[in-house]
């Protein structure tokens, strides 16, 4: 679920492509507000429409959105990539944020579980809200919400395109690199 002051504050916008399809970011003057990730299958220009109309204000790229996009285009190459990068939070509340800075924390190719993430937060009987913080998130992979999973690992819903089965793909995507690495000695790759 989007916000409508989102809406308003996006002004920048860039596309990147992966071996998907065709992703995009979208940014305003505090920093990111949206990501939309390549698992719809949209072309280029069904997805620089899309954005259009979504964020009628955006009028092309920003150091921000290029950067981003750059980040994100490698990242679905398999690399691994630190997004350190400045994010709207205008629209989140005080529980999504700690939600969110606690999930950015998941290293890349681990997964916890809602219940996890709740404990982390202060509040360990809110695995539920912790659920719908990621329902809300806007900023798929920078915010790697495909790393929260269900209680005893298995996977649960992703709100973006594609479901469930874009969350497994990119956990897969990210142990396979991490088994490569390091040649299957990680505690992931048993």
């Amino acid at each position: 679920m989007k916000r409508i002051g989102s809406l308003t504050r996006g002004i920048y916008g860039s596309l990147f492509e992966t071996g998907l399809g065709f992703g995009g970011v979208v940014a305003g003057e505090e920093g990111l507000i949206e990501v939309f990730l390549p698992f719809d299958g949209k072309s280029r220009e069904g997805l620089a429409a899309q954005i259009a109309g979504r964020y009628p204000a955006a009028r092309g790229d920003s150091p921000l959105t290029k950067q981003a996009a750059e980040l994100l285009a490698r990242y679905f190459t398999g690399r691994p990539v630190a997004f350190a990068l400045p994010i709207d939070r205008s629209d989140f509340t005080l529980f999504q944020w700690s939600v969110y800075r606690a999930v950015m924390a998941i290293p890349y190719g681990e997964v916890k579980s809602y219940s996890q993430v709740a404990a982390e937060v202060g509040r360990p009987l809110a695995a539920r809200g912790i659920g719908g913080a990621m329902a809300q998130n806007p900023l798929p992979i920078i915010i790697p919400c495909h790393r929260v999973v269900g209680k005893s690992g298995e996977m649960t819903g992703y709100s973006a395109p594609g479901g469930v089965a874009s969350k497994q793909w990119l956990l897969e995507m990210e142990k396979r690199v991490i088994c490569e690495k390091s040649n299957k000695n990680s505690k992931i790759c048993e």
